[in-house]
């Protein structure tokens, strides 16, 4: 199927002496509170979990199981950068940043790097290559991606509990009708990004 991710890519590469692959994605790039959270993962060549795909192609408890599935089976390292940080460098910035800190976390230190977007992070500690809805066409891309979300979806429902009133168990941070509200009602908290509209200025 067209719109499923496969392991092509990897295998390619793979088939000229490269390897290991590793798949990096973030979560959390629009949202008006909370981290983006960048995970990279070398998947196990013959335990490939079934069903990966995009992450918001997925239902919550789907994305859970596989999670689970994807930790027990490969090589992950996932990375948390703070609103503070996104406010201080820009989202862009800051993605990219975490993006380079979670390769460079891997046990094993991949050859190669299939980045979801447009850019290579610049401290990458291999070559890599970014390919336009990575998620929906690697699955070592999609598999990242799970398990960004998953973590980031977590932290934000931790979050809620430290900072309740705002709703993030809900919305996880973005910028619905309610949180806005919220905001009006509150005002920002420690984990807003405040370099984001409405809130700077």
């Amino acid at each position: 199927m067209a719109d499923q991710p496969d392991y092509s890519f990897e295998t390619q590469l793979m088939s000229v002496g490269t390897a290991p692959v590793a798949g990096i994605d973030e979560a959390g790039r629009g949202p008006l509170a909370g981290p983006v959270v960048v995970a990279a993962c070398i998947l196990d060549a013959n335990h490939i979990p079934l069903g990966l795909n995009d992450s918001k192609k997925l239902t919550a408890a789907k994305r859970e199981a596989l999670y689970e599935q994807i930790l027990a089976t490969s090589h992950a390292s996932i990375v948390s950068v703070s609103a503070q940080t996104i406010d201080s460098i820009n989202i862009r910035a800051a993605t990219l940043q975490g993006m380079a800190q979670a390769v460079r976390g891997l046990a094993v230190q991949p050859a190669y790097a299939l980045i979801d977007g447009r850019d290579v992070p610049p401290g990458l500690p291999c070559p890599g290559d970014a390919l336009i809805k990575g998620d929906a066409r690697s699955v070592s891309i999609a598999a990242a991606s799970i398990l960004a979300k998953v973590t980031r979806d977590r932290l934000m429902v931790r979050a809620a509990e430290f900072w309740p009133g705002y709703g993030f168990e809900r919305h996880m941070g973005y910028g619905t009708e309610a949180h806005l509200d919220a905001i009006k009602r509150l005002g920002p908290c420690p984990i807003h990004r405040l370099s984001f509209a409405p809130l700077k200025g």
